[in-house]
């Protein structure tokens, strides 16, 4: 019953491993490019999730080029591989403009500003053309320029327009409000109230003289369910190419969708009070959570046999460093032994990837991450 499946043993697992199913992931891959294929607009993947210059190769097999980051120390890594039009969708950190005109010279660099002091503090720093987006914020609240404060809004864009050496991109958002909503029409709702928000913003710059604002956006919830995209220019999802928990209890995907997991091996079977003792902790699985279907907060999900769906009566229920614990169907928990290996459905993927160095395909290939190949 609690036998650890032929597939996960033929990759001799000793310790908590990031397992990845290649197959999802192009399939999420492609499902998503042809969603923005479809609505006429560029899809620019951040590669924050996966930070593999291998999973990255897998967006050029489908048409790929243009990508954004978290870093400028990632943008170094991906540009390495070839890749040549860049957004680094971070606010700016003054402390590396040396850093951003070097990359500029090499690639087509994008970066983002919210305020006229760090656009006054690129056009200082004479070089390559860089391409700049304003950061508007339409009420997550977390970065960038309130989407209905216009003389700010056309303050930062006139010191943008003003540097000899910056070009203004346009407008871009992250709208991080659609993941607190749990059904897809949730989604779409929330999806929908921003894009009318950054519409208007686009409409106030060019009635002030932008020649163009393309309209950049960035959440995987709205790009996976969201069916009004006009007047978008592109999608930096990210989160779409190995999808997690969180982004099921969206209405996102399904489990199905989940392309990585955590297997952890068993070090300690409870059956008479249904737990399982796993080794994979915060240091494998990260201590993000979320609320459980009965309310319960919960770091992971098992599922029995992944790559198939999560059990829904073996939550992760609590973490320390290097410990997990399984509250599980005691039947099921008196079917495990030591050693064997179970799988966990991370809360959210990207924050559960960064914490490793390399993934391994059910087939058993490593795909090296910037951590084990890079500089970050």
């Amino acid at each position: 019953m609690g036998e650890t499946p032929t597939a996960l043993e033929k990759l001799n697992i000793r310790r908590p491993t990031l397992v990845l199913d290649r197959a999802r992931a192009v399939s999420n891959i492609e499902r998503m490019a042809a969603r923005a294929s479809s609505s006429g607009i560029a899809l620019r993947p951040h590669f924050k999730t996966h930070q593999s210059l291998g999973v990255g190769r897998w967006f050029r097999d489908v048409g790929v080029s243009t990508i954004a980051v978290s870093s400028v120390a990632m943008a170094r890594y991906f540009a390495e591989d070839g890749w040549t039009d860049i957004t680094v969708a971070f606010p700016v950190n003054v402390r590396e403009l040396d850093d951003i005109a070097e990359l500029a010279e090499r690639v087509r660099l994008g970066v983002l500003v919210d305020s006229r002091d760090a656009a006054r503090a690129l056009a200082r720093r004479a070089g390559a053309p860089l391409r700049v987006w304003l950061k508007i914020d339409t009420g997550y609240g977390r970065a960038g320029v309130a989407w209905d404060d216009g003389a700010r809004i056309t303050a930062v864009a006139d010191e943008i327009l003003g540097g000899s050496s910056l070009e203004f991109a346009g407008v871009l958002s992250y709208n991080g409000l659609t993941y607190m909503e749990r059904t897809p029409e949730g989604v779409r709702r929330v999806h929908e109230e921003a894009l009318d928000k950054l519409r208007a913003v686009r409409e106030l710059l060019i009635s002030r003289g932008a020649a163009a604002c393309a309209v950049s956006i960035g959440d995987t919830p709205g790009a996976s369910v969201g069916e009004d995209f006009a007047g978008v220019d592109e999608l930096r999802a990210g989160n779409f190419v190995f999808y997690d928990l969180m982004q099921v209890g969206t209405g996102s995907c399904v489990p199905d969708d989940i392309a990585v997991a955590v297997v952890c091996p068993v070090v300690g079977v409870y059956p008479e009070r249904g737990r399982v003792l796993l080794y994979g902790g915060a240091v494998h699985l990260s201590a993000e959570s979320m609320e459980g279907e009965d309310g319960r907060v919960v770091f992971g999900q098992a599922s029995r046999t992944w790559p198939g769906g999560a059990m829904p009566f073996a939550p992760v229920v609590s973490l320390c460093q290097e410990h997990g614990v399984l509250e599980a169907d005691p039947r099921w928990a008196a079917g495990l032994k030591l050693g064997d290996l179970v799988c966990v459905l991370p809360v959210h993927s990207c924050l559960a990837c960064d914490l490793y160095d390399e993934y391994v395909t059910l087939d058993g290939e490593k795909l090296g991450t910037i951590h084990k190949d890079g500089e970050a």
